[in-house]
């Protein structure tokens, strides 16, 4: 493989339609394996289900669509996800879509969740919930019982979590426009946290190429700025041995290994593995500064690599102050 140099920046960046500065980022952190990573952005990954067994058994749903003339291919690991092939009709328009039977949802997404583990005798809360994939997700696992608390601080963006919440037949969620950062204030006591934070998008470049020229350094700082009054809020409300899986769809260390060790010195933190059989290490040196070894029990995913958006997940436990 030919070793491509920083002095490459403005020729990749030109390539793949890049800003330069990201190009730059990506080269410090990727080295010779920046043009596979650019490729790997490019390319497009079919469309993923997750079916609803508070609606429907999985088998049922698979030979309803498949009637129809989807073709399903299973997703390794995630007994009721699938990737559709190919579809005669819209995801977002069919019967089954609209009596909630499955939720157009990314793997990735999926495996935060997965890897969070919510049970039924818990309260889990979900910090940034809409459009609620992920909640809808936590309410299947916990089979509709224990609690959820999801907060979203959209107007517009809570609606969407609502309708899905209902339509995917969820019925131990309670729904809060709100700041997550002033969750604390209610004096809850959560047995599992989740935090998919707001970022930059980075890893979803697959799916909207336009973020290849949309963000600018100093949202890195901005975003980073927000994350870390998120992780703070999430971990004051989880109990002692309690579980705050945090994740972001971006490759920024900064928004990512980073918010994690600040977390690890701001709160009574550490991380435990997400036993996920695949994924890159987090990451523990980066842009010239290390960061806490355990760092290295977070996954990265990689398009290149994982046949699924970018995407980041760290996984936490609360310990005694």
């Amino acid at each position: 493989m030919i070793r491509v140099t920083i002095s490459d920046a403005h020729r990749l960046a030109k390539k793949y339609g890049y800003k330069a500065f990201m190009v730059e980022r990506y080269l410090a952190l990727f080295k010779d394996q920046t043009d596979q990573f650019l490729q790997g952005n490019d390319q497009e990954f079919p469309k993923a289900i997750r079916v609803n067994t508070l609606a429907i058994p999985i088998p049922e749903e698979k030979k309803r669509l498949e009637a129809k003339g989807f073709d399903l291919a299973p997703i390794d690991g995630l007994a009721y996800a699938f990737h559709v092939l190919e579809s005669p009709l819209a995801l977002g328009a069919t019967t089954e879509y609209l009596l909630g039977h499955y939720m157009l949802q990314s793997p990735a997404s999926m495996w935060a969740v997965e890897v969070l583990g919510p049970r039924g005798d818990q309260l889990v809360v979900d910090m940034c919930a809409a459009p609620g994939g992920k909640t809808t997700l936590v309410a299947q696992l916990m089979k509709n019982q224990g609690a959820i608390v999801a907060t979203d601080i959209s107007r517009n963006r809570i609606r969407s979590l609502r309708s899905n919440l209902s339509r995917m037949r969820v019925e131990n969620s309670l729904v809060m426009r709100m700041d997550a950062a002033q969750l604390p204030d209610l004096g809850l006591q959560a047995d599992a946290v989740l935090l998919d934070a707001p970022c930059t998008g980075e890893g979803l470049i697959p799916l909207d190429p336009s973020r290849k020229q949309s963000r600018t350094p100093a949202d890195y700082t901005t975003l980073a700025q927000v994350q870390q009054k998120l992780i703070v809020a999430g971990a004051k409300l989880l109990r002692k041995g309690g579980v705050l899986v945090y994740s972001t769809c971006s490759f920024a260390p900064e928004e990512n290994e980073e918010i994690i060790d600040f977390a690890l010195q701001e709160c009574s933190l550490r991380i435990i593995s997400t036993n996920l059989p695949f994924g890159d290490s987090g990451l523990t040196t980066f842009f010239g500064r290390e960061v806490d070894a355990s760092l290295r029990l977070a996954r990265r995913f990689y398009p290149y690599k994982h046949g699924m958006e970018g995407f980041f997940i760290c996984k936490m436990e609360k310990q005694a102050a």
